[in-house]
């Protein structure tokens, strides 16, 4: 018997955020230099990334298969030494 998608657990319902609280935001501000405490208002903030979506091509997956198999290749012959 399946479970109902309502009765699903609250970790289900965790996902990747679209916003930032100010705290947040000043934090990344101050890491980029672009924030000063002194001078700059918490009010008013900048808008701030906050995911970055790579799109890939339709051969990057046999191109990194080839990568990973070439690495392990290394790995393997350097353990063997």
């Amino acid at each position: 018997m399946s479970i109902h998608p309502s009765l699903h657990g609250a970790g289900s319902l965790v996902g990747e955020r679209s916003v930032l609280t100010r705290i947040e935001r000043i934090t990344q501000l101050k890491k980029e230099g672009r924030f000063d405490a002194d001078a700059d208002s918490p009010l008013g903030l900048p808008k701030v990334r906050t995911k970055f979506k790579i799109k890939k091509k339709k051969g990057d997956k046999q191109k990194e298969a080839e990568e990973k198999a070439a690495a392990n290749e290394e790995a393997e012959e350097a353990a063997e030494e």
